[in-house]
């Protein structure tokens, strides 16, 4: 089969590599009918994160069809249509059951890699993969990408939103205009939010998040770009941020931009090496989040409203590419020439 593997930084590949096999008894084939590129996927594509060369692709995303099923496996058969989290949860555990399965208390092996390929390995298949009515052909491509993004961003956003407790009414700053931070936009929008800044300095995304339900954006960083929010905030600050990059400048940004009782809901992979927390308590600054609770977000509300039409957060793959074009894939998005990068597998 083919496979895309990590060569080095600035270059990945599409190989030829062994079929995976199940493995263990709650393990799940998969076919892959549409993947993508994360943001997170250019911390090691640009030698950020320190990665062996040769090594699989760090593709955590996917569309997929069941190909074979492990004995344990009661809840899909071959030929199902599911979403492939990047999470693997259980279902039942404390984590679980609190609706956090990214710290899933079973599983050891909690987040998916390979999805970047023609097919994969998935594994704790039992709960954490989420069915999809019907088969992809008959999905519009538009309908395709929307349901891609619930096996990541779109889940990713909304658990920012959940996590930064936004409530209906809220004014809410979101620091990142990456598809995660624009799926926060949408996310603050679905719960209610009455103001929501957008922090982005790109008039593409911009112009996104303002379709999403962005009231305001936001194209200064650093000091100025907290400025810029107070002064739009008369002073006061949000009453919750969404971070959504993971570096020391976002978050710093984050904590800034949020009242006194704020709560900053945190999922970008963090880069940032230490945090001054003083400034947080004479502010009574709450911070939470993680990795997203996808299949929870999935199977409660996100799936549901991307079948009846009521959100698009499929918008934010502004490029397409072949699995044979991956390579490609990762440059647009890391040159800023596609939000993200949407890939057919054939």
């Amino acid at each position: 089969m083919k496979d895309t593997i990590f060569i080095k930084p600035g270059q990945v590949a599409v190989e030829d590599v062994a079929m995976p096999t199940i493995q263990a008894d709650d393990d799940v084939i998969l076919r892959v009918v549409r993947t993508c590129v994360c943001g997170s996927d250019l911390w090691s594509y640009r030698g950020l994160d320190k990665v062996a060369e040769q090594s699989q692709n760090p593709g955590h995303e996917a569309l997929a069809i069941v190909e074979s099923v492990g004995d344990a496996i009661t809840t899909l058969i071959p030929g199902d249509f599911v979403i492939a989290p990047f999470t693997h949860g259980c279902g039942h555990c404390a984590a679980c059951r609190a609706g956090f399965e990214g710290g899933c208390l079973n599983h050891d092996d909690n987040f998916t890699m390979g999805a970047q390929a023609q097919y994969m390995r998935y594994q704790h298949g039992e709960w954490s993969l989420v069915k999809i009515p019907g088969k992809p052909e008959d999905y519009s491509e538009e309908m395709l990408k929307s349901l891609l993004s619930l096996a990541d961003v779109m889940a990713t956003g909304y658990h920012a939103a959940r996590v930064a407790e936004v409530q209906r009414g809220d004014t809410v700053v979101v620091v990142g205009d990456g598809a995660v931070g624009l799926s926060g936009v949408l996310s603050a929008k679905m719960r209610g939010a009455k103001r929501i800044i957008a922090m982005s300095r790109h008039e593409d995304r911009a112009a996104l998040a303002r379709d999403f339900g962005a009231t305001d954006v936001v194209a200064e960083r650093g000091d100025e770009g907290i400025a810029k929010v107070m002064e739009l905030t008369n002073g006061e600050g949000a009453d919750a941020v969404l971070e959504c990059v993971g570096t020391e400048q976002a978050v710093d940004t984050a904590v800034r931009c949020g009242r006194p009782g704020a709560t900053v809901g945190r999922v970008g992979v963090p880069h940032n090496p230490k945090m001054d927390m003083q400034p947080l308590f004479y502010r009574n600054t709450r911070i939470a989040g993680g990795p997203a609770s996808v299949t929870t977000y999935d199977k409660q509300l996100l799936l549901d409203a991307v079948l009846k039409g009521e959100i698009h957060p499929g918008k934010v793959f502004t490029k397409t590419f072949k699995l044979e074009d991956i390579d490609a894939a990762y440059q647009a998005m890391d040159q800023r020439q596609a939000i993200k990068s949407y890939v057919i597998v054939d």
